[in-house]
């Protein structure tokens, strides 16, 4: 939290703010967001998860940033699409803390700090056996092999050095990739939906290829790493997912002071090499879900 009491002027090159006001990449003025926000891959996710608000207040859309800003059984909610990967949460979240902590005359932090809570529903593909396609995992501990964290001071003091040290020896981590870390979800957002999903840790990749072993044209460094993947254990937890998104989410928020979390539908099972394409009612489930669980916050 460091870093959110400091009294900067932050220069204009750091944070860009647009002629009308709205910030860089996502075209938003601060009071278009609510403090609950979620977040999606698809651009067009967007609308279904809108389709289940009972108003609308804004709609916003830049790039593959789209937002829409309603209200669910009486609070208001905000969901955005972040499109695919790591490098689009950096931009995401630290442009909605900046939305909410940011003060844009001054170019300063706010005094009174202001919590947003970040869920990400997403789809991702399973790493163990007796998980089931359409089932909901919950990223209670992600692992980023996207190194993004690496480059924001504080990052040992939020991760889980232990377990990140026992997975590097397990498989043999290649030097010439990033480091990866784990970094553990809200847990009071753990104990929200743990009547609707099911626990795991998720690993995020930085590429939907070779960084999750698949094998096109393009030979994987370690045909092998899956496997070591897939055996790793740790008191008791198992990896259980692939995704290319949690770790930065739950990375960065933990080091802002918000509240970040992960939920998945399984799409596909990597152990029996076997993908549903037809998924939006498992999709349409955990939104369903998700909505229901947060407007009681």
């Amino acid at each position: 939290m460091t870093s959110m009491t400091q009294k900067r002027t932050i220069p204009a090159s750091e944070l860009i703010i647009n002629e009308d006001g709205t910030i860089f990449h996502l075209h938003l003025l601060p009071e278009q967001i609510s403090d609950i926000v979620m977040l999606v891959g698809d651009p067009g996710r967007v609308a279904m998860v809108a389709s289940f608000f009972d108003t609308i207040e804004c709609e916003v859309e830049n790039r593959e940033f789209k937002t829409i800003t309603g209200s669910y059984k009486g609070r208001r909610m905000t969901v955005l699409s972040t499109g695919i990967g790591i490098g689009n949460i950096d931009i995401c979240v630290t442009e909605l803390d900046a939305l909410a902590n940011i003060d844009f005359a001054t170019r300063q932090v706010k005094d009174e700090f202001k919590q947003l809570t970040l869920v990400r529903l997403g789809t991702s593909g399973a790493l163990q056996a007796d998980i089931k396609v359409g089932e909901a995992i919950f990223a209670a501990t992600s692992v980023g092999f996207d190194g993004l964290l690496n480059y924001y001071a504080g990052r040992n003091d939020v991760c889980d050095l232990e377990i990140e040290r026992a997975f590097i020896e397990h498989t043999g981590w290649n030097a010439l990739l990033p480091k990866p870390y784990f970094i553990d979800a809200d847990p009071s957002l753990g104990e929200l939906f743990k009547d609707v999903t099911r626990k795991g840790i998720t690993i995020a990749a930085p590429g939907f290829y070779a960084p999750q072993g698949r094998w096109v044209r393009l030979q994987p460094q370690d045909l092998h790493l899956n496997e070591k993947i897939e055996s790793f254990e740790f008191g008791g937890r198992k990896i259980t997912n692939f995704e290319m998104e949690s770790s930065a989410l739950a990375g960065m928020a933990a080091l802002m002071g918000h509240k970040a979390a992960t939920i998945c539908t399984i799409i596909a099972q990597r152990i029996a090499l076997d993908a549903c394409t037809d998924y939006k009612p498992f999709v349409k489930q955990m939104i369903s879900n998700a909505l229901d669980k947060l407007a009681t916050l």
